[in-house]
């Protein structure tokens, strides 16, 4: 056995070699024997860094001690206090949000709480293809005419310094409650919360807007208390707010570790309780039966969010999230369901256009030389859905990916998606400040820009070699880390229950992947878009049902579907099996090789 590879596996049908995540076994005895766990959950937790001591807080993780002070964020106070004083005196205060999935918490976090101290709260959230990303000044100026003289940016307005300047100087009042990069220089906004500010100094830089946003209600929670607001009247409920926080952290894709764990761990049992009228709607449109997870949040109950937005009207999510009208809530999930699926028609005929646009431009050189960032453009493509196909174009090429969607006027919408160690919003802001942006910014994972046509080769060629070196470091660490093998038998529902008692999962806390060795393929024939279906058999007999998704036309799903290929160890990630009230797994395959292929 080669020792170096899981199962001797050095190139399997998706290319890649098999290790372990974890690099010592001691620890995941050690957490097994102290907790009377099975192995294979002490050697996921040993492979996410928990050390034996801290296993039984890692399991129950409790924002009684993960919660910080809000006012470790810089400019925190002053903003709490200056909302605090305007809930008192009755001001008109408005919200301008994003128009995505984070955006749309984060606004219905602030209505929801404006709305439980008796004041009101006017959302405001700009349509993407006439006004785009941020805040803008038309929109301020009729927030303006409205009466209104504060207003709350969240999830945007950290890099809006020309608006912000603008509103200033129309004698309106910014508070910007926000999460992406920003540079040295500040725009010129009353305060201005955001933990990646450079003088920021919390260490909360992986919240998304949400994350700040609920803090933010914290602070202006406490200012209210200490001024004897609540002396005749209840103290909200906040944790109540926790399944909106939830929703937005996990389809914001930040790390989901720490203070962002606590959230979505703690938000998931909010949600089952169902107490948001909008969010129960739109779960029985997505036949979200049962106890809801993180994967139903991001696949679910995101992408519907975000179809108003994409597709239709930009605040029916916040509206959604807001509403306390049961009928109101249903006719509005019924129409981002729709919207959904228009969305998803527009993403395919888009993603096919920017394939067959890469593929081409690979064919003119060296074949298999992919750049260190893969960029697709069009004309005419419809700006919404630019941010998916990114993701997809990630997903194929394992590069960070840029879809931009240019105009008649050679003006461009532009979104991008990363790779695990490759900092993108970092690269689009040291962009935008060379010059090659009218616009941009974002996250590690994540990033928007604005451009006009004729800037675009300048701006591929000084992103491609910005990250050069980090996509290199990435690739060469493209292996599949697995936490273990299993038989067929071993991957069972009790297991699967454990597992998910060490989640929630996500971004920067991985889901479980294991190994099932030799299993012969018994059945298999293709669903829906391209997914592979199967029944695996292991050698003593033992049957597990499997799905490789998107996988019909790759090596690996044509393996599967060639029952000629022999045994083959497979690898991939346990998932529920509820059908008609089963209760058992499949494995969600992700990879394999024929045994015959694995060093022995």
């Amino acid at each position: 056995m080669n020792h170096k590879h899981f199962l001797g596996v050095d190139r399997s049908l998706t290319g890649r070699s098999w290790v372990s995540r974890l690099s010592d076994d001691r620890a995941a005895l050690a957490i097994a024997q102290r907790e009377g766990l099975p192995e294979i959950i002490g050697r996921v937790l040993a492979g996410r860094g928990i050390a034996p001591d801290d296993v039984a807080a890692y399991l129950a993780p409790s924002l009684k001690t993960l919660l910080p002070d809000p006012s470790v964020l810089k400019d925190m106070d002053r903003a709490a206090k200056r909302i605090g004083a305007a809930i008192m005196a009755g001001e008109k205060v408005a919200v301008f949000g994003d128009y995505d999935v984070d955006g749309a918490t984060s606004s219905a976090v602030l209505q929801r709480f404006f709305r439980s101290v008796g004041s009101d709260l006017r959302i405001y959230i700009p349509d993407r293809i006439r006004e785009g990303y941020g805040p803008n000044a038309p929109a301020f100026m009729t927030l303006r005419d409205e009466g209104i003289r504060l207003i709350i940016t969240v999830d945007c307005g950290t890099m809006a310094h020309r608006v912000l300047g603008v509103a200033a100087d129309a004698g309106l009042e910014i508070v910007v409650i926000d999460h992406h990069q920003a540079e040295p220089s500040l725009p010129p906004a009353f305060a201005l919360v955001n933990p990646n500010r450079l003088d920021d100094e919390s260490g909360l830089g992986s919240l998304a807007a949400v994350g700040v946003a609920f803090l933010f209600v914290v602070a202006i929670n406490r200012v209210l208390r200490e001024a004897g607001f609540y002396s005749d009247r209840k103290e909200p409920d906040l944790l109540s707010l926790l399944d909106l926080v939830a929703l937005g952290t996990v389809c914001d894709v930040v790390p989901l570790v720490g203070l962002n764990r606590a959230f979505v761990s703690q938000g998931l049992r909010v949600m089952f309780k169902r107490g948001n009228v909008g969010l129960a709607a739109l779960g029985d449109v997505a036949r979200l039966d049962g106890k809801p997870a993180a994967y139903h949040l991001g696949f679910l109950l995101g992408p519907r969010v975000n179809a108003g937005g994409r597709v239709g009207r930009s605040d029916l999510g916040a509206r959604l999230l807001t509403t306390e009208d049961k009928d109101e809530a249903e006719a509005i999930a019924m129409e981002l369901d729709v919207l959904n699926k228009e969305r998803q028609a527009i993403e395919a005929d888009v993603l096919t256009l920017a394939m067959e646009q890469l593929e081409n431009r690979q064919e003119t050189t060296r074949k298999n030389e992919l750049p260190s960032v893969v960029v697709a453009s069009g004309k005419g493509w419809h700006p919404g859905v630019i941010g998916i196909v990114a993701a997809r174009l990630k997903e194929k090429y394992e590069r960070p990916a840029v879809v931009i969607a240019f105009d008649a006027k050679g003006e461009g919408k532009g979104s991008g998606r990363s790779i695990q160690g490759v900092d993108l919003g970092r690269a689009v802001t040291a962009a935008l400040e060379a010059g090659h942006l009218v616009n941009g910014g974002g996250h590690a994972m994540a990033a928007g820009m604005t451009l006009s046509e004729d800037k675009l080769d300048g701006f591929v060629a000084f992103l491609s070699e910005r990250i050069a070196d980090d996509v290199s470091a990435a690739s060469e660490s493209r292996a599949l880390r697995l936490d273990g093998a299993l038989s067929g038998r071993g991957a069972s529902r009790e297991l699967y229950e454990m597992l998910e008692q060490a989640g929630p999962y996500g971004a920067g806390n991985p889901e479980p992947r294991f190994a099932v060795p030799s299993m012969t393929v018994v059945h298999a024939g293709i669903v829906g878009k391209n997914h592979v279906r199967c029944t695996l058999m292991g050698e003593d007999g033992t049957r597990l049902k499997a799905m490789a998704f998107r996988a019909s036309d790759t090596p690996l799903g044509k393996a599967l579907l060639d029952r000629g290929t022999g045994p083959v160890h497979v690898a991939g990630r346990l998932k529920a099996d509820d059908w008609q009230g089963r209760r058992g797994v499949q494995l969600n395959i992700e990879d394999a090789v024929a045994t015959r292929d694995a060093v022995r």
